[in-house]
């Protein structure tokens, strides 16, 4: 028992040692950590298996379960420290401590290979990727034009308004400038060309009415008739209708009538609204085109002063080639329906058909309604021949109405209209039916200039774009340069 004391203060002396020699390897590896080349650490673990070679003093395990230091080559002795090698006590610890702290260890090379997965944008098709990039587009671009029909048939009567008042403007201005060319004040000229344009065009209109107040009576008398007739060839014919068969038609129609009362009446309350928002449409459009002509080219610039600077240019350039070509529409098809106005009136009027004046009128109307007009007045001018001179001058007038039809379409519409208006007979009967849905007969009135001026826009639009590139293109250097540089022609 008296040695024991002796023996404590030993073990106690030497675990002082041990942690004196731990702290000066601590301090030793700290500044091996410092010095170290981050670099050649980093070559030293991506070599294959993920770790770094073992170095030549590392201990190795024996048979026996013990660890062994095994020498270098040339090397007898090793310095230890408590039975570790001092160099893989001082380098091992600094070797480790310099890794980065984010750094992850290679797999071992017995581990299977796991192949990366490919990025989600290239493992979609390229055909797929397309298709998604224009759907999403024509999405955005079908609900922008379903918004503007809304709006649209919101304001369809200011909207049409103001489209008539560019049409009228459209024909009078051109009064305007020659007016002014003769030395008239731009207000005087304004006034004038306004003034005797709307009376004209309301003359025209008193006079239709006119006519067909004058004029119902004895067609009202004549279709009578012509219904009489029809009701004998019928008796006659050889499809063996009786008079009950006839009879019962009629009463057919009577009770239909009778039973409708209540919805005719309210059409005819409708009727009174449409009137009046005929009238205000009137007196809008009147007091657009009057604006239209005093201070067009002023709303024009102030117009162009909303548009963004980068488009402002290619707009400009746009809008007066917009303007000739609605220009020339207007005015071409008003000459070509004066012209059928005029020859089919001329024929109603030898066959003696009533009403011809009102039905040349109506022609001259429905004519701003391409391919569909012509169609609509010349089969309501062969049904009054029809019922009130027969069989034989309704042919002759469906002949007439023809004739017409195909010298407007091959002759007079390439003379007069040109290339300024240069519409597929496709897109004009879909602008028409499409315009006729959207907005009944004022839609289908204006769809075809609003079709031709679209496509004079887009095709300038496409040519000014290329130019626009091709000005930007760096200019020819070398021999580049000398080959595009133009030479005058031989001889």
């Amino acid at each position: 028992m008296s040695r024991l004391p002796q023996w404590v203060g030993g073990l106690g002396a030497g675990l002082t040692r041990l942690a004196q020699r731990l702290e000066e390897q601590r301090r030793r590896a700290e500044a091996a950590a410092a010095d170290a080349d981050p670099e050649e650490l980093r070559r030293d673990a991506s070599t294959p298996g993920g770790l770094p070679p073992r170095p030549a003093f590392a201990p190795a395990v024996g048979s026996a379960g013990t660890l062994t230091a095994t020498r270098t080559a040339g090397a007898d002795t090793m310095d230890t420290v408590d039975g570790v090698p001092r160099a893989a006590a001082t380098d091992a610890p600094s070797a480790i401590a310099a890794l980065p702290p984010d750094s992850v260890p290679a797999p071992p090379s017995y581990a299977p290979a796991v192949a990366a997965r490919p990025d989600p944008v290239a493992a979609v098709p390229w055909g797929v990727r397309v298709a998604a990039e224009v759907g999403w587009r024509l999405l955005v671009l079908a609900g922008t034009l379903w918004v503007l029909a809304k709006v649209i048939t919101t304001i369809e009567l200011v909207v049409l308004s103001f489209i008539a008042a560019l049409l009228i403007t459209a024909l009078l201005q051109p009064t305007v400038a020659w007016l002014r060319n003769r030395g008239l004040a731009r207000g005087l000229a304004t006034a004038l060309t306004f003034i005797g344009g709307f009376v004209v065009m309301g003359l025209v209109g008193w006079f239709v009415v006119w006519q067909v107040q004058d004029n119902i009576g004895s067609v009202a008398d004549r279709i009578q008739q012509g219904i009489t007739e029809l009701k004998g060839w019928l008796l006659k014919s050889p499809f063996h209708v009786t008079e009950s068969q006839i009879n019962q038609i009629a009463k057919n129609l009577q009770d239909a009538v009778g039973h409708n009362t209540e919805a005719i009446t309210t059409a005819g309350l409708e009727g009174v609204t449409v009137i009046l928002e005929v009238f205000t449409g009137i007196l809008l459009a009147m007091f657009t085109t009057l604006f239209l002509l005093y201070d067009g080219r002023r709303i024009w610039t102030w117009l162009l002063k909303l548009m963004p600077g980068a488009a402002r240019e290619g707009v400009a350039g746009a809008g007066p080639r917009a303007w000739r070509t609605l220009t020339a529409y207007v005015r071409g098809t008003v000459i070509v329906a004066l012209i059928d106005a005029i020859f089919i009136g001329i024929g109603l009027w030898i066959l003696d058909v009533p009403l011809a004046v009102p039905l040349a009128v109506f022609i001259f109307l429905f004519a701003f309604i391409p391919l569909v007009g012509a169609v609509v007045s010349g089969a309501l001018a062969c049904v009054v021949a029809l019922a009130t001179q027969g069989v034989f001058a309704a042919l002759v007038v469906l002949a007439i109405v023809l004739a017409v039809n195909q010298i407007e379409g091959h002759v007079l519409q390439p003379f007069i209209l040109g290339r300024a208006v240069r519409v597929h007979p496709l897109a004009v009967i879909l602008s028409v039916a499409s315009g006729s849905l959207i907005a009944g007969v004022g839609g289908a009135v204006v769809a075809v200039p609003l079709v031709a001026v679209t496509n004079t826009v887009v095709g300038y639009l496409r040519a000014y774009s290329k130019e626009q590139a091709l000005r930007m293109m760096p200019a020819p250097h070398g021999a580049t340069a000398i080959g595009a540089v133009p030479t005058e022609p031989k001889g």
